[in-house]
């Protein structure tokens, strides 16, 4: 029996997730669009290489009563149950039943907007998209009538190129992302020529109860217990395969949208019951 060396076939896979995003980023010097940039070469390289059921798209994320959420870099949302997605003034308004995953993105994983710093201020932008109502509908597999599902997690997250911290360890980002607590929290990141992290969290379990008020209670008890971080010549590898994880094995597809919740903001509804 032949044998392939999966180490190298990884090497391989990192180099080439690496190429992928260094050739989006480098050839835009204006430093007015260097952030775009760099948001459209973590985009593009999400379109990449997740599987086509997702997609992503830097977009504002909405609820049924008509609440926003901040501009998100990158949103990873659902591509076969959302049936539409709004787009007004050239931006995309997606209803927060289909999002799976926001991320903010920076050049580095230290620095500050204004008097917060990038890690805070990432956690503030996750809140304002997981804080946003859902409702869950039932649906129909295989012929048979599913009750609404449990509302899901949504991955919050920060990508960044480098690491400028000065102190060239995990302590000091570790602190940053163990102060966030509740909707804030982050659950794994990446940054390019340092490493991808997570963060495994007590109670790690998937929401068992439907409704509102169970979800916000799983984030409410949640606690940081460890963060882990790949090595820098893994980071793209790790992320993916620990983002790829996370979507299919943990979240697996996203609750069926209460349709008749946004018709009702226009005095309308469907029949629910053909």
């Amino acid at each position: 029996m032949s044998k392939v060396d999966l180490k190298q076939l990884f090497n391989g896979l990192q180099q080439q997730m690496s190429a992928q995003l260094n050739t989006n980023r480098e050839f835009i010097d204006h430093p007015g669009s260097k952030g775009d940039a760099l948001e459209n070469a973590w985009i593009d390289w999400l379109r990449k290489y997740l599987p086509n059921r997702y997609c992503v798209d830097k977009a504002i994320v909405i609820d049924h009563e008509g609440n926003t959420s901040q501009q998100m870099d990158i949103v990873i949302y659902d591509n076969w149950f959302t049936p539409f997605i709004f787009t007004q003034n050239g931006f995309h308004y997606i209803p927060a039943e289909g999002v799976y995953a926001v991320f903010e993105v920076k050049p580095d994983i230290q620095g500050n907007v204004g008097e917060k710093s990038y890690i805070e201020y990432a956690g503030e932008k996750i809140e304002s998209v997981r804080m946003l109502k859902r409702e869950a509908a039932s649906f129909i597999n295989g012929g048979i009538k599913i009750t609404p599902r449990p509302l899901t997690k949504v991955l919050g997250g920060i990508l960044c190129s480098t690491n400028g911290f000065t102190h060239k360890n995990n302590d000091t980002i570790e602190k940053h992302i163990k102060a966030l607590e509740n909707l804030q929290s982050i659950d794994l990141g990446c940054i390019a020529d340092y490493g991808s992290f997570y963060i495994d969290y007590n109670p790690n379990a998937e929401i068992t109860i439907v409704g509102q008020d169970a979800y916000l209670e799983f984030y409410a008890n949640r606690k940081f217990n460890k963060m882990k971080f790949s090595e820098a010549s893994h980071s793209f590898v790790t992320f993916f395969m620990q983002l790829t994880r996370y979507l299919q094995q943990a979240i697996g597809t996203i609750p069926a949208i209460n349709l008749n919740a946004y018709l009702k903001n226009i005095g309308e509804e469907v029949d629910e019951q053909i």
